[in-house]
């Protein structure tokens, strides 16, 4: 093999000489002929969209060991499955927006005839135990609200069981599909709004920046005040988790600053109403004396008092769009994949945000 310096032995020579003929396994193949398991999979599955080059690197490898695909159990082709079940996964099922979005997911699944099973993952709960229940279940497919282990990635797409992200909180492999909202347009539009308005010390409170629609959303703010000539204060700058506790300690922060700001933006509405306890707290009316937007147009904005300007999120298209990606890739395993797709944000004006105050 190439690149290799005396003395060293291959990866490739090393499958060669120690694995027993039919027992090397995809990720073997992957690592030999430097690609991701899901190309190896593509090209065991006949897909077209692998370079020619590329394929026949794997196919020589293949051959070269002596791999044989194991075969499909004669009773769960891919379109007898249906139907049948999809998985969805989150770290927090319990929060608004998960909640909308399993709402979502169940209504499209049952135009299908499809059963929707939710899981949650997270540090106290292994990844790779819920991947062998996937295995043993014969899901459909998987759509992702959560961040997945490396190794759990890996294994599902050894498996070849379609996947599918919503709104990634993470980087994913680039062969996963993704749906998402335009987070950073709506960061963008709910400042300018703000602006629109005549605040001018605007704060905001993100959700964890290790995701990426947090660091959209910001982004957004960002740009919002930069075109408006305004150089954004870190110290107007709170982080939250998207949930309520943590956005009324940012904002009782924000608001105890010498220079307070007259509007803030959350990053989801479940963090607006964060906002609104610590204006309580603070003896300031909303949106009189503090003007308050959010993210996401869950039910409950609408509920609240005074109601909740927010940017709305198109969760029931998304969820849609999860759902056909996944029926398409069982019917079609040859079609092209989707990349990703991003749905715009509308703002929705209600009662939250008015004129900034004199001071």
């Amino acid at each position: 093999m190439m690149g290799c310096t005396p003395g060293q032995v291959s990866r490739g020579q090393a499958l060669a000489s120690n694995v027993p003929t039919g027992k090397v396994t995809v990720s073997d193949i992957a690592a030999e002929t430097g690609v991701s398991v899901a190309t190896v999979s593509k090209v065991l599955n006949g897909r077209a969209d692998v370079a020619e080059s590329t394929r026949e690197r794997i196919q020589t490898a293949l051959d070269t060991h002596g791999y044989v695909k194991p075969p499909r159990a004669p009773s769960s082709p891919r379109k007898a499955k249906r139907p049948g079940l999809i998985d969805i996964v989150f770290t927090d099922p319990g929060s608004p927006w998960a909640t909308e979005m399993i709402r979502g997911v169940e209504k499209a699944s049952r135009d299908q005839r499809i059963s929707v099973v939710v899981s949650v993952l997270d540090e106290e709960h292994s990844h790779d135990r819920w991947v062998d229940t996937i295995a043993s279940r014969g899901s459909v497919g998987v759509i992702l609200g959560s961040v997945l282990a490396d190794d759990a990635q890996r294994r599902i797409a050894e498996l070849d069981v379609p996947t599918v992200m919503v709104d990634p909180m993470g980087d994913f492999a680039s062969h996963v599909p993704s749906f998402g909202a335009g987070n950073w347009g709506g960061g963008l539009a709910a400042t300018e709004h703000l602006l629109e308005l005549g605040h001018r010390r605007i704060g905001t409170i993100t959700g964890p920046m290790r995701y990426l629609c947090s660091q959209a959303r910001l982004a957004g703010y960002r740009a919002a005040l930069e075109r408006a000539g305004i150089t954004p204060d870190q110290q107007l700058i709170g982080q939250g988790d998207f949930h309520y506790d943590s956005a009324e300690r940012a904002a009782s922060a924000l608001l105890e600053l010498d220079d307070p700001p007259t509007a803030i933006f959350a990053g989801n509405d479940e963090q607006a109403l964060g906002v609104y306890a610590a204006a309580q707290r603070h003896g300031l009316s909303v949106p009189d004396e503090l003007s308050v937007i959010g993210f996401d147009d869950v039910p409950m904005s609408q509920w609240v008092l005074p109601a909740l300007t927010t940017v709305r999120a198109p969760i029931p298209e998304l969820a849609r769009l999860a759902v056909r990606a996944i029926l398409d890739r069982t019917e079609q395993a040859d079609g092209p994949p989707v990349a990703r797709t991003e749905l715009p944000t509308t703002l929705v004006v209600r009662s939250s945000t008015a004129a900034a105050p004199n001071r």
